[in-house]
């Protein structure tokens, strides 16, 4: 199935949003009331949200933007910062008059939700954060360690070039977030790439912003004050963070917080869609009860 059909399944659309600097793609699925924000990971897009928003579409008004740089959104040649993000979101709200939103987040997403949920507490009715990475600042010799990470980090590998479209998904069959290679997977995967210039295919992700990301998350710390949001941790099962350590900062900062340990890998909404999808149903639904 293609990923236009995986979305005229599931009775959901993709709008455009002109912000003053870039234009801002997403995908809305406006039955529900209760707002809810899904915010994907590096290198990802929004349709990585498709199954979790069709189990949830009923009850929930859901935007999934393509962040900058991402998918069908603009990919200006610099601009992504933590404050550049924030303020796109900030956009988005107020594009369908939104004041707080639920947010789930995954991966370096979960970072920039904590910076913003530091900044703007109002905004979030609750929160989840979906296996963070980068939540630290890193100290400036892991520069040094960048290119070596653009070759070997599963997100970034299907960046390319590949001489063609068979080639890229011979790629994306071989890593952890395509295990399995369900309809949804290959749906995702179709909509993250495109058929560049040259005739060569790779991700829709821009190389602009993979660098400039990277430098930010060098020097930014993602918690360094108390949030009071109530928090969902969705700790899978071979995922990131599977060390107290890792878990700190979070316990440390984050002052209503539960941890839940789920089935699955990074992408474990991808790869155990049923169960990843239960668990931030039940969340959300206790949360929406309070």
């Amino acid at each position: 199935m293609l990923h236009s059909e995986v979305l005229n399944h599931i009775n959901t659309h993709r709008l455009i949003l002109n912000l003053p600097q870039i234009q801002l793609s997403y995908l809305e699925w406006n039955q529900g009331q209760e707002p809810l924000l899904l915010l994907h990971g590096l290198a990802d897009c929004g349709m990585v949200w498709v199954s979790l928003a069709e189990l949830l579409c009923d009850r929930y008004h859901i935007l999934a933007p393509d962040l900058r740089g991402h998918g069908d959104s603009s990919k200006p040649e610099q601009g992504y910062s933590y404050a550049d993000i924030i303020a796109d979101l900030e956009g988005l709200m107020d594009r369908v008059g939104w004041t707080s939103a639920h947010v789930v987040a995954h991966s370096w997403s979960a970072k920039v939700t904590a910076i913003w949920a530091q900044q703007q507490p109002q905004r979030f009715r609750s929160l989840v954060l979906v296996d963070p990475f980068f939540l630290s600042t890193m100290p400036s010799w892991m520069k040094l360690t960048f290119p070596l990470l653009y070759r070997v980090l599963p997100f970034l590998k299907t960046m390319g070039p590949f001489a063609s479209y068979e080639q890229a998904q011979q790629q994306a069959r071989q890593l952890k977030q395509y295990r399995g290679w369900s309809t949804l997977q290959q749906a995702v995967f179709q909509a993250a790439m495109e058929q560049k210039p040259d005739g060569r295919w790779g991700s829709k992700f821009v190389v602009q912003a993979r660098d400039e990301i990277f430098e930010d998350v060098m020097r930014v710390a993602g918690l360094t004050q108390p949030v009071e949001v109530a928090t969902l941790f969705l700790q899978p099962q071979e995922g990131l963070n599977r060390t107290a350590w890792q878990l700190l900062p979070y316990r440390t900062y984050l002052k209503n917080l539960q941890i839940q340990q789920i089935p699955g890998n990074h992408w474990c909404f991808l790869v155990e869609p049923v169960a990843f999808n239960s668990s931030v149903a039940a969340f959300l639904e206790r949360q929406c009860s309070l």
